[in-house]
């Protein structure tokens, strides 16, 4: 059995916000992709309209509505897009200066994390 803080699906909450953790795989050129951990974040006291997504080195904000409206169709704003693949992925896809990165997820865990960030802006209301 795997530890707590290596399970995808781990979470750690605290009075400012929550945090997931998923497993990325970063699609490119080379014939195999590679895996990424990538922590989950939403601090409803914050930024409630907001999620964070930080790879190794880095970390993205971007709307939660993007995350959400890109699991059932693509979408893109500014330099993120998010975009279903197949039944049970999601791409996001982050652009900068230096170039393009792609990561693709399971939806369930993204579906998991969007699940935790609604719970956690309705208990920041009922407080």
């Amino acid at each position: 059995m795997r530890a707590p803080e290596d399970r995808e699906d781990a979470r750690d909450t605290d009075a400012h916000g929550i945090e997931d953790h998923a497993k990325g795989r970063i699609i490119s050129d080379a014939p195999l992709s590679r895996p990424v951990p990538v922590a989950l974040r939403y601090d409803p006291g914050f930024s409630p309209a907001t999620v964070r997504f930080a790879f190794p080195g880095e970390e993205w904000s971007f709307p939660r509505v993007l995350l959400e409206t890109g699991l059932r169709a693509p979408t893109r704003r500014g330099d993120i897009g998010v975009w279903p693949c197949g039944r049970v992925q999601t791409v996001v896809e982050l652009h900068t200066d230096d170039g393009v990165t792609v990561v693709q997820f399971d939806t369930t865990a993204l579906l998991r994390f969007l699940k935790h960030t609604y719970a956690a802006g309705a208990s920041m209301t009922t407080h």
